[in-house]
């Protein structure tokens, strides 16, 4: 079977199916003629139960190591059970401390954050799990300074470009080896200078809201 047809079967993007095997989950025959992929109705039942459980989200490393029988599907299940108490549990004391707040009928402008942030830090040293917000935080935060750095990328590659088709189609009218070597390194240096501030703005991101709060 051709990737179209096994995309169509299972249900699940070309591009999933090649994570998969890049993930070394599913390792499809080649063809030995051309090389292409065939896959069997063995790599579809493959996949099949790969998106059955990523739709119960185990992990992929878990069903890496049931490929590999280093674990059952029952001891992954019952771990997998494990983590979903868990976090029930944490959203369920979450939950209750928005209803303490409403009860307490805090306002923001009045909120003595302190008194509820030390029952928290109880509550995690006795296993409660609150969302991280130095790392939850921080990833929406990597989109705009990447989508920046790529999109001023693509304009200076596409400067670079034209420069070079017009000096290539008329050779005769272009200006001075010189010249065009200047104008070729502007792009060039402009684009190192916007993945330096990127990579320095990563950094920043990276410290998070505490080491940013340490600055002031």
């Amino acid at each position: 079977m051709k990737i179209n047809q096994v995309e169509e079967l299972v249900g699940i993007t070309k591009r999933n199916i090649r994570f998969y095997e890049k993930e070394g989950l599913l390792a499809p025959a080649r063809n030995k003629d051309n090389g292409y992929r065939e896959y069997s109705q063995a790599d579809v039942d493959t996949l099949n139960r790969i998106k059955l459980l990523r739709k119960l989200d185990l992990p992929l490393e878990e069903i890496r190591k049931m490929q590999g029988g280093m674990l059952t599907l029952e001891d992954g299940l019952r771990r997998h059970i494990i983590q979903i108490a868990r976090q029930r549990e944490n959203l369920n004391t979450m939950e209750q401390l928005c209803q303490t707040l409403l009860a307490d009928g805090a306002q923001l402008s009045s909120l003595d954050a302190g008194r509820y942030l030390a029952d928290m830090d109880r509550m995690e040293q006795e296993g409660t799990r609150f969302v991280n917000i130095k790392k939850h935080d921080t990833l929406t935060r990597y989109a705009g300074p990447i989508f920046g750095a790529v999109s001023f990328t693509a304009l200076m590659v596409g400067v670079l470009a034209l420069i070079i088709w017009a000096a290539a189609t008329d050779p005769e009218n272009a200006p001075p080896l010189g010249l065009l070597i200047f104008l070729g390194t502007l792009p060039v240096i402009a684009i190192g200078g916007v993945l330096l501030a990127l990579w320095q703005r990563i950094k920043q991101i990276r410290g998070g809201e505490e080491d940013a709060a340490a600055q002031y």
